[in-house]
């Protein structure tokens, strides 16, 4: 492992992982221009589809590295990162102009829908340094490091790409008529 590597790296992640919760949920929760979304309501249903692909994607990428395929194992970890990536842009871009979506469930359906969405929320804040340093230790093949932080990376950020898919199934198709 390259310490100069170290260096510049850590304190890189280490800024994307303050700045990029920050700056989404500025974007999310600043006052935002007067912008039509009609032509954005496909977005949820994209993201949801985005996260299915992650979850996939990630669970393709463990049975890979459990067969010793590491070369797949990249691959399939690479592109639940880029397809995790633009996620975030879709989400933010709808987000940004599309009012608040409220849930109208009831009872324990609601309690449900509230707790899969606060741990949504903050595991997703966590993922963003976790998914960042596994990438990192992975590509610079510091392989101790990576094993270690991916054995925590991996449930957390399954846990966020199905829960992202839940709270837009509650949320959207299956949310009851307020």
């Amino acid at each position: 492992m390259n310490q100069t590597n170290d260096k510049v790296f850590v304190p890189v992640i280490g800024v994307l992982s303050v700045v990029v919760p920050i700056v989404v949920a500025l974007l999310i929760f600043l006052p935002r221009p007067e912008v039509s979304i009609e032509n954005l309501k496909f977005l949820p249903g994209l993201n949801a589809v985005i996260n299915s692909t992650v979850a996939i994607l990630l669970v393709a990428g463990y049975v890979f590295i459990r067969k010793g395929n590491i070369r797949m194992h990249k691959t399939m970890m690479l592109s639940a990162f880029v397809l995790s990536i633009l996620f975030l842009v879709s989400y933010i871009t709808y987000h940004y102009g599309a009012e608040h979506v409220v849930y109208n469930g009831t009872g324990m359906t609601r309690v449900i829908y509230l707790i899969i969405l606060l741990t949504h929320i903050l595991l997703s804040v966590v993922v963003v340094p976790l998914a960042l340093f596994s990438i990192y230790r992975g590509l610079s093949e510091s392989y101790e490091k990576h094993r270690r932080i991916a054995k925590v990376t991996l449930p957390v950020w399954l846990y966020v790409a199905v829960t992202g898919v839940i709270v837009y199934l509650m949320a959207h198709p299956f949310n009851p008529q307020g």
